[in-house]
């Protein structure tokens, strides 16, 4: 049997330093559980810029693509501001997504009464609380075509980006979105602007049609995406799997994050179809972004990170068993109070190998009373 593969991209900013805790995760896992997995890292972003003129280069996508999962860190900093647009979007994560075909971009937002004190919403918002937000991922506004920026005969400067949908590509991104929905509580919320742009009207419509194609047994509903921007502050616990397009994903996914109080706390999953094996390409990372105002201090929540090893754990290595019990680990963490900067809280402090440190002495922990007791499987 072919040993499964990781391929490891920390990237730039807090990415090596979030990356590494979730890495000792993995080093753990092959010690004590049994997850026989080769491991291949490689330097991605800026640093390879430097040396190379590409943020990407061919051997290492090649590499992913040969992978089972890919972790990635985070990507971006000021020092982008040097390198060439075209260069940016060629080593892009978007590229990295689209090159993979990840287009179903999976992100969990779940309300942690452990965090109460560090949460901007009263505890009776939050309470009940867990989102799946599947954003579409490889195509919308952030692909379409013609884009740029051009001058104009009067010397004026025009933006231009255009939003774009196929019927196939909502179509599929709406079936994961159904089949998700299925393994939680049966309810999918599609989120569109249908009445202004004929892009969410065909959204809608296509949305509808999937639904009627063997999926009625899971309730659907439709809201338009400013409504749904206030719902998921009023009332988050009324949503269950919520499904959108590109952009209204990302900006929808980061708001949705104030749940959980940090974006530091936010895991994601890309995942493509599947082959004709069940094989499929997937791409997991923490939500956060390379925050470079802290990199380098120590100080960065590594707990998306790790949460989105749990998430490969779950999809791409078929080990549901050792994602609960990682998920179980860090709600456990936070129950004792052990929260990094920007979840702080009430609590004192700790850094980044600090958490990590934490979450591994939980697993440990976890993993000697299950000789007494079943494992956990509840995910966060």
């Amino acid at each position: 049997m072919t040993r499964p593969k990781l391929v490891v991209l920390p990237g730039d900013g807090v990415g090596p330093e979030v990356t590494g805790e979730a890495c000792r995760v993995l080093d753990w896992l092959r010690a004590e559980r049994g997850f026989d997995c080769e491991v291949r890292e490689h330097a991605y972003g800026f640093s390879v810029f430097r040396e190379h003129g590409r943020l990407l280069l061919d051997e290492v996508l090649a590499d992913a693509l040969a992978a089972d999962a890919v972790l990635f860190g985070a990507m971006g900093g000021p020092e982008y501001d040097d390198v060439p647009t075209p260069v940016r979007r060629a080593g892009s994560v978007l590229r990295l997504r689209m090159e993979l075909g990840t287009f179903a971009n999976l992100r969990p937002a779940v309300g942690f009464p452990e965090l109460a004190d560090a949460v901007p919403f009263k505890e009776s918002v939050i309470a009940g609380a867990d989102i799946l937000l599947v954003r579409e991922a490889n195509g919308g506004i952030y692909f379409g075509e013609p884009r740029g920026i051009e001058t104009m005969d009067d010397g004026g400067r025009r933006g231009v980006n255009t939003l774009v949908y196929g019927s196939h590509e909502i179509a599929r991104v709406a079936r994961m979105a159904f089949s998700l929905a299925r393994q939680r509580k049966g309810r999918l919320c599609s989120v569109d602007k249908s009445n202004v742009l004929e892009s969410g009207a065909l959204w809608r419509q296509v949305v509808t049609e999937t639904h009627a194609q063997g999926f009625e047994d899971v309730e659907l509903s439709h809201m338009l995406v400013d409504n749904c921007a206030m719902q998921l502050i009023r009332d988050p616990a009324q949503f269950d799997v919520i499904v959108t397009t590109n952009m209204f994903g990302d900006i929808l996914s980061d708001g949705a994050a104030a749940i959980m109080g940090s974006l530091g706390m936010a895991p994601s999953a890309s995942l493509g179809e599947p082959d004709g094996d069940g094989r499929r390409h997937a791409l997991y990372e923490p939500v956060h972004g390379s925050a470079p105002d802290i990199a380098g201090r120590g100080i960065a929540n590594p707990l998306g990170a790790i949460w989105s090893l749990a998430l490969a754990l779950r999809h791409s290595f078929d080990r549901a068993g050792d994602a609960a019990r990682i998920e179980r680990a860090i709600r456990n963490v936070l129950g004792r109070g052990v929260r990094t900067a920007d979840i702080a809280g009430d609590h004192q402090p700790v850094g980044t190998r600090e958490m990590g440190d934490a979450v591994l002495a939980e697993l440990a922990a976890l993993n000697d009373a299950s000789d007494a007791a079943s494992p956990a499987t509840a995910q966060l």
